[in-house]
């Protein structure tokens, strides 16, 4: 991106490249940061793992969680979108939506999703319009490497399409438990 932000921080700015828009948030680093709560929910159109174009603005009138990954088939992406299956059912009773979002393809969230067979929505953002717009594209450290990328986390969206939780830098385990004992905390 040839293009800089100047501003302060926490201002959040539109960008366009290649003729498609980015949101952004300006951080003290020069990387993105979480969304917080009590804002709108950036909406996005993304295809899931069918092709077919999904809108967050499809699930106003529900709760719905977006979870962030970093990709498909590794073993701790793996055993987070096992748990939110182990867990679906508690999820429906509820009425919650829960949407996964990684930048993988929609071929590959395809296999994903019948590998393990998952029963929620897998999204691909592979422009990253989502993961940024939601500051999970951020500078990550592996084995002393540092590169940017997804930042596995978690948003609950209110029936409103406001921010009402977020979790940063979640337990891949532990996740959709969690959610869902936030949920029954709410009745």
């Amino acid at each position: 991106m040839s293009e800089c932000a100047i501003g302060n921080i926490g201002d959040f700015f539109l960008t366009m490249e290649a003729g498609k828009e980015y949101t952004y948030c300006i951080t003290g680093k020069g990387a993105l940061f979480m969304l917080e709560v009590g804002t709108k929910a950036p909406d996005f159109t993304l295809s899931d793992q069918n092709g077919k174009e999904v809108s967050l603005a499809d699930f106003l009138g529900k709760y719905v969680v977006l979870y962030f990954y970093p990709r498909d088939n590794t073993p701790g992406c793996t055993r987070q979108a096992c748990a939110f299956t182990q867990n679906f059912e508690g999820f429906q009773s509820s009425d919650v939506v829960v949407i996964g979002i990684s930048k993988d393809s929609v071929a590959s969230h395809l296999k994903f999703a019948q590998k393990y067979n998952l029963p929620f929505l897998l999204l691909s953002d592979p422009e990253r319009k989502a993961i940024e717009s939601y500051g999970v594209w951020q500078e990550k450290k592996l084995y002393g490497k540092v590169s940017m990328g997804v930042v596995r986390s978690t948003y609950i969206i209110d029936p409103q399409g406001n921010i009402e939780k977020v979790m940063p830098k979640v337990k891949p385990d532990t996740n959709a438990a969690e959610i869902l004992e936030y949920f029954k905390g709410k009745k």
